[in-house]
C-alpha cells in the first residue's frame, strides 16, 4: 500500500511551500499589451464590448505607454485605425499612418518598450478583408506587395517586430525579403502562423473597425477543427523566415500551442483574444467570477501549455496583481 507513505497534500499545506515547488511561474516578462491607435488628438474612447480598452489618438496612446512600461510589461502590440479606407488599404503603408506615427512617438519618448506592429489590411480596406480583392475573392499573391510595404513602413518608423496576421500564403517570405532589401535585417517577424477563423474575434472588430463588409474569412483563416494543419503552417512560416510564431486564439487552442511548442524550437506566442477578455470582464462585472483569480489562472494555463509570449488585454491588471 502507498498510503500513508505518499501524501501529495504535504506539499500543498502552505502558500510558501506551494510557491517553492510551483512548476509554472507567471511573470510580466512574457506579456504583450495590445493597443488601438486612432486619428485625432485628445481621443480616448472606450470600446463598449471591451471594458478598460480604448481607441486612442497618438498623444493619449503615449501616456498609456508610459504606464505600461512602469508596470514592467516589456512590449506593446499596435493596431491602427485610419483616417479613411479604400480598396487597397493604402493607409496601412502610409508614412503618416496612425501606427507609423505611434511608433515614432514611442521612439522619440525614449521608452524601452518592445514595439510590435500588426501587419494586415482589414482595418484599412473599405471592404474589411485582409487583402486586396479580385471580384469578391481575396487575391493572395497581389496582396503580398501591400503587406510587405506596410511592414517596411513600420520598420522605418522604428518597430522592433512586425507581425503579419493576414494568413496569406507566402507573406512571411515577401516581408522578410522587403525588409532585408531595405536595410532592416534586424527587424524580427512574429508570424500569426496558426490563426483560426474564430467566433472569439467579435469585440476586436468593434475596436479595430475591421468587420468584413461581405462574406467571412474562412478562405484564408484556419478551420477550427484542424490541428495538424497548424503544424504545417508554422513549419512553412519558419522556413520563410519567421523568427517567432503565434497561435490565435489562445484558450480554445491550448492543444495547438502545446503541439507547436513541442515541434519547433522558435519562441511561441499565443493571443488571448478580445472575446476571451470580454467574457471574463462581463462575468466579473456581474459578480459571477473572481476576476483576479480567473485572469491569472487563464494566463498561467496559456503559459503552461507552452507559450513563451502571451498577447493579452489583461496585461496591465495582471502586472499589478503579480507584484
Amino acid at each position: 500500500m502507498t498510503f500513508p507513505t505518499h501524501r501529495p497534500r504535504r506539499l500543498r499545506r502552505t502558500e510558501a511551500i506551494r510557491s517553492l515547488i510551483r512548476e509554472t511561474r507567471l511573470t510580466t516578462a512574457g506579456l504583450l499589451y495590445p493597443m488601438f491607435v486612432c486619428p485625432g488628438s485628445g481621443v480616448r474612447a472606450e470600446v463598449s464590448s471591451m471594458p478598460g480598452i480604448f481607441q486612442q489618438s497618438v498623444d493619449k496612446f503615449l501616456e498609456e505607454c508610459h504606464e505600461v512600461e512602469s508596470l514592467g510589461i516589456p512590449g506593446v502590440m499596435l493596431f491602427g485605425l485610419p483616417e479613411h479606407k479604400d480598396a487597397t488599404g493604402s493607409e496601412a503603408f502610409s508614412t503618416s499612418g496612425t501606427v507609423q506615427r505611434a511608433v515614432e512617438a514611442v521612439r522619440k519618448a525614449g521608452l524601452k518598450l518592445v514595439v510590435v506592429t500588426d501587419v494586415c489590411l482589414c482595418e484599412y480596406t473599405d471592404h474589411g478583408h485582409c487583402g486586396v480583392l479580385s471580384g469578391n475573392s481575396v487575391d493572395n499573391d497581389r496582396t503580398l506587395d501591400f503587406l510587405a510595404a506596410a511592414a517596411l513602413s513600420h520598420a522605418r518608423a522604428g518597430a522592433d517586430v512586425v507581425a503579419p496576421s493576414d494568413m496569406m500564403d507566402g507573406r512571411v517570405s515577401a516581408i522578410r525579403r522587403k525588409l532585408d532589401e531595405n536595410g532592416f535585417a534586424e527587424v524580427a517577424i512574429l508570424s500569426y502562423a496558426a490563426k483560426y477563423c474564430s467566433a472569439f474575434y467579435g469585440p476586436f472588430r468593434e475596436a479595430a473597425q475591421s468587420a468584413p463588409q461581405f462574406g467571412d474569412r474562412r478562405s484564408y483563416q484556419m478551420d477550427p477543427a484542424n490541428a495538424r494543419e497548424a503544424l504545417r503552417e508554422v513549419a512553412l512560416d519558419i522556413e520563410e523566415g519567421a523568427d517567432m510564431v503565434m497561435v490565435k486564439p489562445a484558450m480554445p487552442y491550448l492543444d495547438v500551442v502545446r503541439r507547436v511548442r513541442d515541434a519547433f524550437a522558435v519562441p511561441v506566442a499565443a493571443y488571448n483574444v478580445s472575446g476571451e477578455y470580454s467574457m471574463v470582464k462581463a462575468a466579473a462585472l456581474n459578480g459571477w467570477i473572481d476576476e483576479h483569480r480567473t485572469v491569472l489562472e487563464i494566463l498561467t494555463g496559456i503559459h503552461r501549455a507552452g507559450a513563451d509570449v502571451i498577447c493579452t488585454y489583461h496585461a496591465k491588471d495582471a502586472a499589478r496583481w503579480l507584484r
